[in-house]
């Protein structure tokens, strides 16, 4: 059967020590789950991957015109960035991670999706925080190093649990009309925000997002969870930049 439990790598981040491990549970079946711990708080797996991939999926759909550039924000596992490039229409996409053992993970081909993610040439990593390059002068600066000012047709988004369960305090200045509105300077018009969340829909950050787009909605993700043996769910928002 071999290792039912494998720690492939751990190393210091910016915000603590950063593992990665896989392992097996015989009752799922013979396929590896990829886990990812920042201290002893669990952040990932690849278990529960479908709103991750519906965050792609359903912000991508919301999205038009061709030839898209688009923005992953948190690279993960990488499940995001791949459901991405699904979709024929993306010319280019950025994913901004803010851990470098992240990147490494994905470069290294230490998680399955690297090889994918590397072999696409329309897909680049960026090492930097996503929440500074949101709000910094896009004329400056923004999501690509190589190109200041660039606008993008998407900006999807999956770092902190929620709005409200944050990664780190200095997250929750994000979440607020003020800083969703300079975020929304590197859209292009009618350019789409969509965020992933791990609870259900939040009014106050509803209404922030009414504050700076149109067309806000925010999307049910229902998946089965073998460990509670019922449905569990997520959420994505999704909102569009006016035209």
């Amino acid at each position: 059967m071999g290792l039912l439990f494998e720690q492939i790598d751990s190393q210091p981040s910016e915000i603590g020590e950063i593992t990665l491990r896989r392992r097996k549970i015989p009752a799922l079946g013979a396929r590896d789950i990829f886990e990812v711990k920042l201290g002893e708080e669990f952040l990932m797996s690849s278990m529960f991957v479908d709103a991750e991939i519906a965050l792609s999926d359903i912000g991508l759909q919301a999205t038009e015109g061709d030839n898209l550039s688009v923005v992953v924000g948190g690279l993960g596992l990488g499940y995001t960035a791949v459901a991405a490039l699904k979709h024929e229409r993306v010319a280019e996409l950025l994913v901004v991670e803010y851990l470098k053992p992240v990147i490494s993970w994905h470069e290294r081909e230490f998680v399955p999706l690297g090889q994918e993610l590397n072999n696409d040439l329309r897909s680049r990593y960026v090492h930097g925080s996503f929440f500074d390059m949101a709000v910094a002068d896009p004329a400056a600066g923004g999501f690509d190093p190589d190109a200041p000012g660039k606008r993008f047709d998407a900006i999807l988004l999956d770092i902190d649990h929620s709005p409200r369960a944050l990664l780190h305090d200095s997250n929750a200045s994000f979440y607020t009309a003020e800083n969703l509105a300079l975020m929304a300077r590197q859209l292009k018009p009618r350019g789409v925000f969509a965020m992933w969340s791990n609870e259900g829909e939040d009014d106050e950050f509803m209404a922030e997002l009414r504050d700076v787009f149109i067309d806000v909605d925010c999307h049910v993700v229902s998946f089965f969870n073998p460990f509670q043996n019922r449905e569990s769910f997520n959420t994505v928002y999704v909102a569009r930049k006016p035209g």
